[in-house]
């Protein structure tokens, strides 16, 4: 089994999976491969963020575990800490809690409350009160009203709390609140340093430690060797899904003209498209997109290309202010001659990592 290195993480189940059964191979090898932690995405179908961590806790003894993400208002607050208390201990300490803002459109149609700033961060709140064993009394605030919440008054949980942000709001609030940050994919190096000096900065100011926030950078990453239907649908499928879900969003953050967004959301392939390009795009639609309508400086945002150049863009990451990076998109098993060429030039010092994504330094 390789040394491990704990400033890597990868996806579990990265992109749709109808077999949520394939993480217990994948975890498997991530650890067997170095990997330092793996990140659990949920979606409603057979993605729940809890069975998926429990399992990867079950099958592995020195890996990571990452909620990235799941949402406060999709489960009662109770329900959510028991989660969290549970992995906690399967894994033996490795597990870190994350949440994010979800998607408003999806939120409305599901008929549950919108994510604010102030939920989250009552939320959080509430979930570190009953990881340490304090009842909850007559709570009325943002996340809800809830008369009486409680676990055992003997726990005293040292769960970190990550936070999935992108936007200044949420940049902010992470530095107020969380323990770690997971940053979004498709941010240039200037973006993902601005994004870093703005958690740092938001720490500092709400008197904590700037540099005990742990900072994730997220890099797209689709190596050489792959098949090109799979190439782009990593690439210029993934980037193509996020500009329709919250284009605006990704464009404000890098800074990217607003028109060029304009040109993407006009073209007559978008409009009106029926699903998500990275799940149904054809090789002929992409190879459009890519070709015709997206910026090649948007697609560069990743890490391409062989081995060795998917490695610099890892070291890229850490030059910009990132304590650690998630190779999105791909499996442990596309990744191998990227964590090759990495361990080749990987710089000294990364050890002191601890295994868990939330911490900077172990509780």
């Amino acid at each position: 089994m390789a040394s491990a290195m704990p400033e890597i993480g990868c996806y579990g189940l990265a992109g749709h999976t109808d077999s949520p059964r394939d993480v217990v191979a994948e975890a498997r090898l991530a650890e067997e491969l170095g990997i330092g932690s793996m990140f659990l995405s949920e979606r409603f179908n057979v993605k729940d963020a809890g069975v998926l961590a429990g399992a990867v806790a079950a099958v592995t003894d020195r890996l990571g575990i990452g909620t990235a993400a799941t949402n406060h208002n999709t489960r009662h607050p109770l329900v959510t800490a028991t989660l969290a208390t549970t992995v906690h201990r399967m894994s033996g300490g490795r597990y870190a809690f994350g949440l994010g803002r979800g998607f408003d459109l999806l939120f409305d149609v599901m008929g549950v409350p919108r994510v604010t700033s102030a939920q989250l961060a009552d939320a959080i709140g509430i979930y570190r009160s009953l990881w340490h064993g304090q009842a909850v009394l007559g709570h009325d605030g943002p996340a809800g009203q809830y008369p009486y919440l409680s676990q055992d008054s003997s726990f005293d949980e040292d769960i970190p709390v990550l936070m999935m942000a992108i936007g200044q709001q949420s940049l902010e609030l992470a530095g107020r609140v969380a323990d770690g940050v997971v940053l979004h994919t498709f941010l240039t190096d200037e973006a993902l340093a601005r994004s870093v000096a703005t958690v740092r900065r938001s720490a500092e100011e709400a008197g904590r430690d700037p540099a005990s926030v742990r900072v994730w950078a997220v890099l797209g990453t689709v190596p050489d060797g792959l098949p090109e239907e799979l190439r782009l649908r990593k690439l210029v499928g993934r980037l193509a899904t996020y500009l329709q879900g919250y284009g605006a969003v990704l464009v404000r953050a890098n800074q990217w003209d607003d028109a060029d967004l304009e040109r993407f959301r006009s073209d007559e392939l978008v409009q009106g498209y029926p699903g998500a390009f990275d799940a149904i795009g054809s090789v002929e639609e992409l190879s459009h997109l890519r070709d015709d309508v997206l910026p090649a400086s948007w697609l560069a945002a990743s890490a391409t290309g062989d081995p060795a150049a998917c490695a610099s863009r890892i070291q890229d990451q850490l030059d910009a202010g990132a304590d650690s990076v998630i190779l999105h998109g791909a499996t442990p098993t596309e990744l191998v001659p990227v964590l090759e060429a990495w361990r080749a030039v990987r710089p000294s010092g990364l050890d002191v990592l601890p295994a868990n994504p939330g911490w900077v330094t172990a509780p």
